[in-house]
């Protein structure tokens, strides 16, 4: 396992991936049951649902998304998005993150000088969910990106899986096996960027 330091600087969006295995189903099952638990959440909200699609499923994730942008993108332009969704289905599996809605508006009624932004800390606690698994799945050899076709395969995702409406979809996570490396990325100064006062 790499350390973390190391892991964070690694973790990149990684877009070629492939449908080998690098690690066992159960070790990424324990990467997710380990971040749901321990990821931080406003009010110790625990707000983060997580569906995981392995094989079929998961290539049944990206059909759906393939053929719902097949309805409102112009054919002319279909083709670089339907490259861009058989991408993500070449890969193992998918993450898809939610966000429990019930437990939002529990809270917006127990705490309501709070109200405005609980559904804001709801979506900051999803995107440290996602980064933790997102870290945790470099750290072991598997490349990941993270994708945002909600809400247009909201109400299909739902059907299929039979998910609770009170769930809101955020993102969906496709991983697998690197097959090409990330771009370069550039970073801007930290001048500008970080104040520090002693």
């Amino acid at each position: 396992m790499k350390n973390f330091y190391k892991a964070v600087e690694d973790r990149r969006s990684i877009y070629g991936i492939s449908k080998e295995e690098v690690v066992s189903d159960e070790k990424i099952l324990e990467i997710i049951n380990h971040a749901v638990t321990y990821a931080p959440t406003a009010f110790n909200s625990q707000s983060g649902r997580i569906l995981v699609l392995f094989r079929e499923h998961h290539d049944r994730l990206w059909d759906i998304t393939k053929e719902t942008l097949r309805r409102i993108v112009p054919a002319k332009k279909f083709a670089s998005t339907e490259e861009k969704i058989k991408s993500f289905r070449s890969g193992y599996g998918t993450i898809l993150f939610f966000e429990n809605q019930i437990v939002v508006r529990g809270l917006q009624e127990k705490f309501p000088s709070y109200q405005e932004t609980f559904p804001i800390w709801s979506q900051q606690s999803s995107g440290m969910l996602q980064y933790i698994i997102w870290t945790a799945l470099e750290a072991e050899g598997l490349g990941a990106s993270l994708q945002h076709y909600n809400p247009l395969i909201d109400d299909e995702v739902k059907k299929e899986w039979d998910i609770s409406q009170d769930w809101k979809l955020i993102a969906q996570m496709p991983f697998g096996k690197p097959t090409a490396p990330a771009a370069a990325k550039e970073f801007m100064p930290l001048e500008g960027r970080i104040k520090v006062f002693k």
